[in-house]
């Protein structure tokens, strides 16, 4: 992304930022009991200090002030999932009111109303937030699978985003739990990195216990984009990752597997397409499994002979509504999904992003049993 495309974009997320909060304070000062305690100075100055916590904390990390920048930006990741429901909740009374058209005597206590479900809401999140992932078990029957190489098992994981807010004691409990499972092989589909890798190479020792018998394969997210591309490459070499940057290789005689860039940052920085018939053209023979964080581009997948397509990005909108907003972009937005002969499956993510905070779904990661078509029906 150029210099001034990324200037235009984060002026653009700073002003709906500050639309938010300019909103959220318009509809809590017409609920007469905060009108009764505090002033709408008060709650405009308020207003403006939540606004800038979250970048200023980025900003203090990037500076090395860490002891302030984490606490600061854990409290100011937590606002940024209370403030969207706060957002939500009045918005829909606006919506169902006509703007305090309707019912107008009412309209101040239904927003007080309002206020009190998105709290609520919100502490339901973050204890769901805060949970470790949970262990999706699935079984795909790819064809094209050698009889050898039925029963063998993989490990995804993806949408770790490892930085100032998930640090080594979090890795090394979800490595336990990984390593409890004894896959054969284990793929990591992008957003491994979060914000700067030079947070995340203080990990390095923990990354590189993550091991299988048949390699740790990887391909990059849009968060590697974002952090550095190259950087990131170089941090998951070192762990000792097997990086599939459009390409694909051999894991065992008649299993391949493929991978691609990120196909949304491609998209943001302008990179052009084609990554993904380029990274199954020229293949070993054998069924096919393809990483590709975004789940986009099936279609194309499924017709170059894909057989499972394994991607996250979504984290399912992590804190509902937002799903709604999430699925416009990716309509495959969790869980399993058949596309042609191609079984696309879209991890909810085994982290969060930004607010440590989920609604509904917990964070998860994917434990697959990999059968052959020609092999006897066996648990």
């Amino acid at each position: 992304m150029s210099g001034g495309r990324f200037a235009i974009f984060i002026t653009l997320v700073l002003t709906i930022w500050a639309v938010m909060h300019a909103y959220v304070c318009w509809r809590i000062d017409s609920i007469p009991w905060v009108a009764a305690r505090c002033s709408t100075k008060w709650l405009l100055l308020g207003a403006l200090f939540l606004w800038i916590t979250y970048p200023l904390a980025r900003f203090l990390n990037a500076w090395n002030l860490e002891v302030v920048g984490v606490p600061l930006e854990f409290a100011a990741a937590v606002w940024v999932g209370v403030l969207f429901l706060l957002f939500a909740a009045l918005f829909a009374v606006d919506f169902l009111t006509l703007g305090g058209w309707l019912f107008a005597r009412c309209v101040p206590h239904l927003r007080a109303g309002a206020a009190i479900i998105a709290v609520v809401l919100s502490l339901i999140a973050l204890a769901q937030g805060l949970r470790p992932p949970v262990i999706r078990e699935m079984v795909v029957t790819l064809p094209g699978l050698p009889v050898e190489r039925d029963g063998l098992t993989l490990v995804a994981i993806s949408d770790l985003h490892l930085g100032t807010l998930k640090g080594n004691r979090w890795l090394k409990n979800l490595l336990r739990r990984i390593d409890s499972l004894k896959p054969d092989m284990v793929v990591v589909v992008g957003d491994l990195v979060d914000g700067s890798v030079r947070h995340v190479e203080t990990l390095l020792p923990a990354l590189k216990q993550l091991r299988a018998p048949l390699g740790v394969w990887a391909v990059t997210g849009n968060h590697e984009y974002y952090a550095g591309a190259e950087p990131s490459v170089r941090l998951m070499d070192s762990a000792g990752y097997h990086l599939l940057r459009d390409r694909s290789a051999e894991v065992a005689p008649g299993l391949v597997i493929a991978g691609v860039d990120d196909l949304t940052a491609r998209e943001q920085f302008g990179e052009g397409d084609g990554a993904v018939a380029k990274a199954l053209a020229n293949r070993p023979p054998g069924a096919v499994i393809l990483l590709s964080h975004s789940p986009l581009e099936t279609v194309q997948a499924s017709s170059a002979g894909a057989n499972l397509m394994l991607s996250g990005h979504t984290h399912a909108g992590q804190i509902w509504p937002f799903s709604y907003l999430v699925g416009l972009k990716y309509p495959h937005l969790a869980g399993r999904y058949k596309i042609g002969d191609m079984d696309l499956v879209v991890c909810r993510g085994t982290s969060t992003w930004g607010p440590p905070m989920r609604l509904w779904h917990p964070c998860e990661f994917l434990h697959i049993k990999l059968r052959s078509p020609f092999a006897p029906n066996r648990q």
